[in-house]
């Protein structure tokens, strides 16, 4: 089935906990599951942003996510994280789902945005597929240290059905 919903994503959506009024960004939105999975929960002010640098991903999220853009809770744009503008002191949360530049390269700007427009007690949600446990450590360790350089108090979760990691960046 085209709309079905990973377990991973699903489980870190769950996590999220996302409340009917969370301003979300997802970073890296692919086929627009979590993208819809999210929208499903907010009410009333809630809203979402979701970005991708391709332009297939938009495009794929844009078809999935048709009603939840018509009714106003989701705008989905191709653009890189590093150039994204977004009103201060907005976001609740921010999702992303194995996207490697959190620990493939420095990120330093992109964590600074981030923590610029979280407001305070919002969170920076990191999840990978644990799939290939040789990148674990990098990654756990990698995601952890940029975050907390950038003014996050960093949380490690697990789950190992489905095998998941999260950091999570307090702000």
């Amino acid at each position: 089935m085209v709309n079905k919903i990973p377990a991973r994503i699903r489980w870190a959506v769950d996590f999220m906990d996302v409340q009917p009024n969370d301003h979300v960004l997802e970073i890296g939105c692919g086929n627009g599951a979590a993208a819809d999975l999210i929208c499903r929960r907010l009410e009333g002010k809630g809203k979402m942003f979701a970005i991708d640098r391709s332009e297939a991903g938009v495009d794929r999220t844009k078809a999935r996510c048709a009603a939840h853009i018509e009714a106003g809770k989701l705008t989905v744009r191709q653009i890189d994280l590093a150039t994204l503008r977004v009103p201060v002191k907005r976001l609740t949360k921010v999702f992303a789902f194995d996207v490697n530049l959190f620990w493939v390269r420095d990120a330093k700007e992109e964590i600074a945005l981030l923590h610029e427009r979280l407001m305070p007690g919002g969170s920076v949600n990191l999840f990978f597929d644990t799939t290939r446990p040789e990148q674990v450590s990098d990654i756990l360790a990698k995601a952890s240290e940029q975050l907390r350089d950038g003014g996050f108090r960093v949380y490690i979760v697990d789950s190992k059905m489905p095998p998941v990691i999260g950091i999570i960046g307090r702000r």
